[in-house]
């Protein structure tokens, strides 16, 4: 098989960074600002090299054919951030067990349902972390009608999360009492979540500035670290949206440096820096 795939650094023009930052927007909120002409570059020029282009014009031209689709979604996964870490931002996982979970628990039990979100979910270690939190303080949920929806534009992504499988020192933010617990390792440096905790999350590809296809709302939300790529009226109508997938008294976790504008406005209110409840 003949490697097409150029070795040429592809030609490289405002127009064309003008032209991603327009379909960014347009394809999934993504607002980039003028001074990161250099990291696009740095990220999208291995997609022109392995698409055999020797232009980002001629890319980015294909890409938006029809026969460009799947590389369109290769594009948009090249242009998003994917840093996360098991328990990060702790904080909201211990506010989760001490607010949420026990009454959760007990809802559980009389026959009702629990739903959670992890609206961006990314290689999945915020999924799995909160199917942990909810596994040590209610450790027959799996029996229950409990589940945590994951999703993420980016699909390599979250097919990476859907395996469970890290390798073993990106795990550090779990206990040691959760690893034997909840994983198994693999014998080539992995851990891998086994047993009943695989039954909570089920993991989605989805565009948070797109159609959901959820009917139903949530007991919780976490949104973090996402809100921070779109502009300002973007950030606004997810807020509002997200508020209208809580349940009342449910509640929205974002990110340590994200912030909702206007809370009242849909509902929420603000109990800590970066935890919102709905009113209810």
């Amino acid at each position: 098989m003949v490697d097409t795939r150029s070795t040429v650094d592809p030609e490289y023009t405002d127009a064309d960074f003008q032209m991603v930052r327009r379909i960014a927007k347009h394809e999934a909120g993504i607002f980039i600002p003028d001074s990161k002409s250099t990291l696009v570059y740095s990220r999208v020029s291995r997609r022109v090299r392995e698409s055999g282009m020797d232009s980002f014009q001629a890319y980015l031209g294909f890409v938006q054919s029809p026969a460009g689709r799947a590389e369109m979604n290769k594009l948009v996964c090249a242009l998003t951030t994917n840093v996360t870490s098991f328990f990060r931002e702790r904080a909201h996982f211990v506010h989760m067990e001490q607010n949420v979970l026990p009454g959760l628990a007990a809802k559980l039990r009389s026959g009702g349902r629990g739903r959670m979100w992890s609206a961006a979910c990314s290689t999945g270690q915020e999924p799995w972390s909160i199917a942990m939190s909810i596994m040590s303080a209610f450790p027959e949920a799996a029996s229950y009608d409990m589940r945590i929806l994951a999703t993420d534009i980016n699909s390599e992504v979250v097919a990476q999360a859907a395996s469970g499988t890290y390798v073993e020192s990106e795990t550090d933010g779990i206990s040691t009492k959760q690893k034997s617990q909840f994983m198994q390792a693999d014998g080539r440096g992995n851990l891998a979540f086994v047993g009943n905790i695989r039954q909570l999350p089920a993991f989605k590809v989805l565009n948070l500035n797109a159609d959901w296809p959820m009917r139903g709302q949530f007991s919780v939300i976490f949104c973090r670290n996402v809100v921070i790529y779109f502009d300002e009226p973007t950030r606004e109508r997810l807020w509002g949206r997200l508020a209208e997938k809580l349940e009342k008294g449910g509640f929205l976790y974002v990110g340590h440096s994200e912030k909702v504008a206007n809370p009242r406005r849909c509902g929420l209110e603000q109990i800590a820096p970066t935890i919102y409840r709905k009113d209810s």
